[in-house]
């Protein structure tokens, strides 16, 4: 069952961590999780752009949600990437989600084949009218049919279970007129920003927080943010919405996406593996490059675990991530490391 509320604060579109042969790296996945949290993300958003969700396969993302609601437990609200290549299949997801307790789903708007608004409307109202969960709509104009105005007021008057928009294209002025579009009607509905070096005047314009990137290498600055901007100290949100304007160019400008952000991850600690795409040298070149730069940058934000451990032995690494998955699994039970001793 999803909760009631409005969708608010940053939720982080997780990479997933992979292991030597491809596969995702649940043990390290779950040590990551459970980092961003503790760093203060308000929820998050796997399956989504970031989490290379068309790299895949569908039983991989429901395995995903499947792994991701298990280990936050509860702390932090859910909003699952659930769109598949047509209706039936999305709305099959949207029900296997639904089960596993998230808040509510993310579906972006047909890519591939270029749709007519009035059959973005149509794919959207089939989904709308028959799915179990609240659904988040997910408008990222560069990869996928655009969302326009006049089909958002109507899927928001017409669909009581489209609880909202997650907008990619940092397109101020026409989330502006989204905002004033449906607001009126839907004084409930959720505007997620979802290019950070737009979130200050996203945020300033009315919406209720975003989806970012930088929010799963920089968590704590992201959220912070947040918090200043809402808190009205606009001075010092703007001197943070630069430094994250840099990190995030470098992120998603800098290399193919999303293989910057996996860079930037990889120096707060985590193992994150090669991705599923090949790349050239040349690229790998570009990414090396990379590297130097988001050290600077997290230097000048302050940020002290910058980079793993550089002695650290290689085949301890997965044992450590092992033990600390299963101690955490035991506490979500009620099971404390020491009622273990003499057993």
């Amino acid at each position: 069952m999803s909760e009631p509320g409005r969708l608010q604060g940053i939720f982080t579109p997780n990479m997933i961590p992979l292991d030597d042969r491809g596969r995702i790296n649940e043990p390290e996945y779950r040590r990551y999780l459970d980092w961003l949290i503790e760093r203060g993300v308000h929820g998050l958003y796997p399956n989504g752009s970031t989490s290379e969700f068309t790299r895949f396969t569908a039983e991989e993302r429901r395995r995903n949600i499947e792994i991701v609601a298990d280990q936050a437990a509860g702390r932090v609200p859910i909003l699952a990437g659930a769109a598949e290549a047509n209706v039936r299949e999305t709305l099959a997801a949207c029900e296997h989600y639904a089960g596993l307790g998230v808040r509510a789903v993310a579906i972006v708007s047909p890519f591939y084949y270029r749709l007519s608004p009035d059959n973005v409307y149509a794919y959207f109202r089939e989904i709308g009218r028959n799915t179990p969960v609240d659904v988040t709509l997910y408008n990222i104009p560069m990869f996928a049919s655009p969302i326009d105005v006049p089909t958002l007021q109507r899927l928001s008057e017409e669909c009581p279970r489209i609880v909202g928009i997650k907008d990619s294209s940092g397109d101020v002025s026409e989330m502006m007129r989204m905002i004033d579009a449906v607001r009126p009607n839907r004084p409930d509905f959720t505007f997620l920003a979802g290019w950070d070096c737009a979130l200050l005047p996203m945020l300033l314009i009315g919406c209720d927080g975003g989806t970012n990137a930088t929010s799963g290498f920089v968590p704590e600055v992201t959220r912070r943010l947040y918090d200043l901007t809402r808190a009205g100290r606009l001075g010092e949100a703007r001197a943070l919405q630069t430094q994250l304007t840099e990190v995030f160019d470098a992120a998603v400008l800098g290399a193919n996406f999303p293989e910057g952000v996996r860079v930037a991850v990889e120096l707060r600690g985590f193992q994150m593996g090669a991705g599923r795409q090949p790349l050239s040298e040349q690229h790998r070149e570009k990414l090396r490059e990379l590297t130097g730069r988001f050290q600077a940058a997290f230097r000048r934000m302050g940020l002290r675990d910058a980079a793993p451990p550089a002695d650290t032995d290689a085949g301890a690494v997965p044992v450590r991530q092992i033990v600390e998955s299963v101690l955490a699994a035991l506490g979500r039970q009620g099971i404390s490391a020491g009622s273990l001793q003499g057993i």
